[in-house]
């Protein structure tokens, strides 16, 4: 049974979306290396398999969806996993290559410097 505080800290944290089965909106570390643009976004409980990357144009969007749904008569519930999804604005000049990486719950996406193109789906790997 959630009390009023638990009921706020999952208003805050997307968990009322997630219980609804919409995507909760992840937080997202953006930085340049060396020519290229890394995006960095945690996505706990999710298989790399899940995972779909696009980008088109100045957007990138990330999006994971669950297999299962941990179904559980929760005490205390603060946290959910998935589904997750969030959109992010690529700075100019960030429109080259892309490639995709996944592991420990995190994923890293890395765009090359070069002009923005068609809408395309990006590869992820899965590192041990």
């Amino acid at each position: 049974m959630a009390t009023g505080s638990d009921e706020q800290l999952m208003s805050d944290s997307g968990g009322e979306e997630a219980a609804a089965g919409r995507p909760q909106m992840v937080p997202v570390n953006m930085y340049e290396a060396e020519q290229a643009l890394v995006l960095v976004t945690p996505l706990p409980g999710v298989m790399a398999d899940d995972i779909t990357v696009t980008i088109e144009g100045r957007t990138a969007t990330i999006a994971a969806d669950m297999r299962t749904k941990a179904v559980k008569d929760y005490l205390l519930h603060e946290w959910h996993y998935g589904p997750y999804e969030r959109s992010v604005e690529i700075p100019d000049g960030f429109g080259g290559q892309a490639e995709a990486s996944f592991a420990n719950g995190q994923l890293a996406l890395r765009i090359e410097r070069g002009d923005g193109g068609a809408r395309r789906q990006v590869v992820i790997t899965r590192r041990p």
